[in-house]
């Protein structure tokens, strides 16, 4: 039985962080570059917003998925099958979570003020810079890139480990 629960936590963790990277990778490359092409400042205002609350709240639950299971995973493992790359894979993944916290604190800082200011951001009262827009963006397109190549890596280590383990 524990081998059995090992085996599905290892599993539960390879898949949401093959989720966690494929969502940030797709952030990245095609839903922040398509919303840089909208006409209207306002409109990719509110359109980023929402981007950035759903998609930063479903990476940061797959992240802690695969964090817990993979560390699950290595303390209900036997002594001879705690294997390092658990570890260092659910290091990796906390490495992704914790990138877009550093990488996007103005984008962070910018909803907050907006908020402050006026309730909704870019709304009738509180006029939205589209070069403010663009700029912070580009900085969460970076921090989406860079946690996809961060969780990447741990999602490789994690297919060559269960590979290497014969699960």
């Amino acid at each position: 039985m524990p081998q059995a629960t090992v085996s599905i936590c290892k599993f539960v963790g390879s898949i949401s962080l093959g989720l966690l990277t494929g969502i940030s990778y797709t952030v990245s490359t095609i839903t922040i570059p398509s919303l840089l092409l909208l006409p209207s400042a306002v409109t990719a205002h509110h359109t980023f917003i929402r981007l950035q609350g759903l998609s930063l709240t479903n990476l940061r639950t797959l992240a802690a998925i695969s964090t817990s299971s993979f560390l699950l995973a290595y303390t209900l493992s036997p002594s001879r099958a705690r294997h390092p790359y658990l570890l260092w894979t659910a290091l990796t993944v906390a490495l992704s979570a914790g990138s877009d916290l550093w990488l996007s604190r103005d984008v962070r800082r910018m909803v907050r003020e907006k908020t402050r200011r006026g309730g909704d951001a870019g709304s009738a009262g509180s006029p939205t810079n589209g070069e403010e827009v663009r700029k912070n963006m580009e900085q969460f397109r970076l921090a989406q890139g860079v946690r996809a190549g961060i969780a990447g890596l741990g999602f490789l280590m994690s297919v060559v480990g269960i590979w290497g383990d014969g699960f």
